[in-house]
């Protein structure tokens, strides 16, 4: 069985059901697809974190996103991207996973884990949350080593390596900290990352400076054991008691799968896709990519302050290419 669109969009975060928004608006028969819950790259946020971007700069398709604060929390963030979805009635597959894509006669075959589509134009607004960039180091495969961060409950009272020095990394080592963690923070570089949230930097340094937490700086974790991390620091090698490794050292974009589909990478460590600024359309015709996969490695380029535009310029160039429902 396979059901025929005239537009399928690969991701229902914020950007996808932006673009579902302008389909909708127009009529045209399209479906959203994802994997995971609606929203899985927020839904996976540490439970406690604020944007950095006011509420009005995360609004999509100019509905009112009214907050308690002046910088939403992730959950007023959920409740106001899960209100639009179904009061407009969004249509969304979730749990959905798309495994392969191919074009043949101007047409996307999309095969998913439940069906098969055939569309005219694809969307692809996936993201980049789901893949982690590995430590590649022995040991990282053991349960107590996560890439994720949700709370802090359950690394009270134990001896905690946060891997990293972003927002994440600094968020997740205050809290563990407040919550009765023992820290200490490994990262490569030789401080603080600048673009950590302004009125978290002076938290994080102070704390550092007053010892409460640990930091070993020009330094990364080489071996994981059960009970203890070997760290490479700029002395030699040194061995640490630990329960818990947290690496938050950020995510990437899925590029296998954007290259099956025939989008052109450069050929740097970037990886940048190409595609027309003005348009949003790749290298292949009729596929448009929206939201942070469009920055490659460059994850902190693109987010939905500055993305969210993405989803008209698509749906504009669709309309003046004389696109039919």
């Amino acid at each position: 069985m396979s059901e025929k669109k005239k537009v399928v969009i690969i991701g229902a975060g914020p950007i996808g059901i932006a673009c579902a928004l302008e389909c909708k608006k127009r009529n045209w028969d399209y479906v959203v697809l994802d994997k995971g819950p609606l929203t899985n790259s927020l839904y996976n946020y540490p439970k406690n974190m604020t944007f950095f971007s006011t509420s009005e700069k995360l609004e999509i398709d100019d509905i009112p996103f009214i907050s308690n604060n002046p910088k939403p929390s992730r959950d007023e963030a959920l409740e106001y991207y899960r209100r639009v979805a179904t009061s407009n009635k969004v249509n969304i597959n979730l749990y959905e996973e798309v495994t392969s894509i191919k074009k043949e006669n101007n047409q996307f075959c999309i095969v998913s884990d439940k069906t098969t589509y055939n569309s005219e134009n694809l969307i692809i607004a996936s993201g980049f949350y789901d893949i982690p960039n590995l430590l590649n180091v022995p040991g990282e495969a053991l349960d107590k080593v996560t890439h994720y961060y949700k709370e802090a409950h359950a690394y009270a009272m134990q001896n905690v390596i946060v891997v990293g020095a972003s927002n994440s990394s600094v968020d997740a080592a205050l809290e563990i900290w407040r919550k009765g963690g023992h820290v200490t923070m490994v990262i490569r570089k030789d401080q603080i990352g600048e673009r950590v949230k302004y009125w978290v930097r002076p938290d994080i340094i102070n704390r550092i400076e007053e010892g409460s937490i640990k930091v070993f700086y020009n330094s990364e974790i080489i071996d994981i054991k059960e009970h203890e991390v070997t760290i490479k620091i700029p002395e030699g090698e040194i061995i640490i008691p630990n329960d818990f490794v947290v690496a938050l050292t950020g995510y990437r974009p899925n590029f296998k799968f954007l290259e099956e589909a025939g989008v052109h990478l450069s050929n740097d460590d970037l990886k940048l896709p190409q595609y027309n600024p003005k348009t949003m359309e790749t290298n292949v015709k009729g596929l448009y990519l929206a939201g942070v996969i469009c920055g490659g490695m460059e994850t902190h380029k693109w987010f939905i302050e500055n993305s969210r535009v993405h989803a008209k310029l698509i749906a504009n160039h669709l309309e003046n290419s004389k696109f039919t429902a």
